[in-house]
């Protein structure tokens, strides 16, 4: 299995281009070049998808959860088959760096499957006894034909977050993968085929999120929206499904504290903190870029985060010595760029990091970025208050619980937070108070796919994962039956 240079969607259970014809480029991020092309869908891709979606419902939303299951594993199983070809294709496709693909993201997507699919078949409902009167069931039925829409920074792990808690509930999906990074997708639809998946059951279309994922917002016979990306995008989705009576899971931005206590285990945070600043670049919506550390230990936390940054290797994905690969984007690096300027406007420091690493050979046109670190910035300031996204982290000292605890929870996000300390009151304290979906004490990325995943504030709506997921793609239906 790999990547084609012209990709085309999955309809019906065949590989077809956009309606129009037309394509667009797909750029390689680490040598700045065009390396695919992805068809330009519109609306009329989406409708095709739609009708192929409503004429396999029937069917699979009625056929037995033992055979969803053999079909989804199966599925699951050609991914792990592919691995290597995947992890490429992924790395190729985003920028970042080969070994954490091969290592993350594409064990993630076909974990995913895995687990929902598994859970499928201990999914069960409820009974309420009403004593010599009644008894009431729960039915939870899938929603119908549900649209998934999904980010570029981790591309099949996320795309598969999604899906495989709608198929395995009986639901048919739209998927629409980012247009930056629609490699794996692609091979997706090649695994599905291979696995035999019927047709229509998953649709994938390719394409701009104003216009494809526009059209899958506003379809009405698209009962469902999830959609992971920027806030201001869940905005828009929100104006237009929110009247349309959608149900709607927005896992959306965030601005995450990292907050470090003096009686913390020093060595294991600053290994953990170098991981939750930088790993992929910043670009993940759980990193840690705004780091709260007790003034006690302030200035040698500052100095060893500095030093063991500036170690960091930026450049070739491909190296196995490649800490850091490149940027998503030439515009994204751009936007990066331009924080790290305002910063300093705004009275920070560059303590280190924040200019552009010139290659050479193939990759002298890439996207790549030295981290930064940045101190001096009041909370009200924008670099602490904006998403950044990428490899740029602010610090900040503090005094007591009371202070760290309001600059943590002073931003309009609240998606996930890290808290280091011994003390275990502390900590309990802390993730009570802490506004935001996700704590992590003494540890961060430590993921259990049974448990809620999801943000509050503007980092989104709704939750994703586990049983949270299941119960997002399905609808109750409450059956009470009187005693004769």
């Amino acid at each position: 299995m790999s990547p084609d240079k012209y990709i085309k969607n999955y309809i019906n259970g065949a590989l077809v281009p956009a309606v129009s014809g037309e394509y667009f480029d797909n750029y390689n991020p680490a040598i700045g070049q065009v390396y695919s092309h992805i068809p330009d869908s519109d609306e009329q891709d989406v409708q095709q998808a739609l009708e192929a979606a409503e004429r396999a419902l029937p069917e699979w939303k009625r056929m037995e959860p033992t055979k969803r299951f053999r079909i989804l594993t199966r599925i699951a199983d050609i991914i792990e088959q592919n691995l290597e070809e995947f992890a490429k294709a992924e790395s190729i496709d985003s920028g970042k760096p080969f070994a954490m693909a091969r290592s993350v993201d594409i064990p993630r997507a076909h974990q995913n499957i895995r687990f929902f699919a598994t859970s499928l078949l201990h999914f069960s409902s409820e009974s309420h006894s009403m004593p010599n009167q009644a008894i009431n069931y729960t039915l939870r039925q899938p929603i119908g034909v549900v649209g998934c829409i999904s980010p570029w920074n981790l591309p099949l792990y996320l795309f598969t977050w999604k899906i495989a808690p709608a198929l395995a509930t009986g639901n048919c999906v739209i998927g629409k993968p980012s247009e930056m990074t629609p490699m794996t997708a692609y091979m997706l639809s090649k695994a599905c085929i291979e696995a035999g998946l019927p047709e229509g059951v998953l649709n994938i279309v390719h394409g701009h999120g104003a216009k494809t994922g526009q059209a899958m917002v506003e379809h009405p016979c698209i009962k469902a929206i999830s959609f992971t990306g920027g806030t201001e995008t869940g905005k828009k989705i929100i104006s237009t499904a929110g009247p349309m009576f959608k149900k709607l899971s927005l896992e959306l931005g965030g601005k995450n504290p990292n907050i470090i206590f003096a009686d913390c285990d020093f060595d294991e945070m600053m290994m953990t903190t170098l991981r939750s600043s930088f790993s992929n670049n910043g670009q993940i919506c759980l990193c840690g870029s705004r780091i709260y550390i007790e003034r006690a230990i302030y200035e040698k936390f500052r100095d060893e985060l500095v030093k063991r940054t500036q170690f960091l290797k930026v450049g070739d994905p491909f190296s196995a010595v490649t800490d850091l690969g490149a940027l998503v984007s030439k515009a994204h690096m751009e936007k990066v760029m331009g924080y790290l300027t305002l910063a300093e406007v705004e009275g920070g420091t560059i303590l280190c990091g924040g200019t552009p690493v010139k290659m050479k050979g193939e990759y002298a046109d890439g996207y790549f970025l030295r981290p930064a670190v940045i101190e001096g910035l009041t909370q009200d300031c924008r670099t602490i208050q904006e998403e950044i996204f990428g490899p740029v982290v602010t610090i900040t000292p503090f005094d007591t619980e009371e202070e760290v605890l309001g600059f943590a929870n002073g931003t309009d996000y609240g998606l996930s937070a890290t808290v280091w300390t011994k003390d275990i009151s502390r900590a309990n304290r802390m993730a009570e108070n802490l506004e935001a979906g996700i704590v992590w004490v003494n540890c961060w990325m430590v993921r259990d796919l049974r448990t809620p995943f999801g943000g509050v504030k503007s980092s989104g709506v709704g939750r994703e994962g586990g049983l949270e997921a299941m119960k997002f793609f399905t609808e109750p239906k409450n059956v009470c039956i009187k005693y004769s």
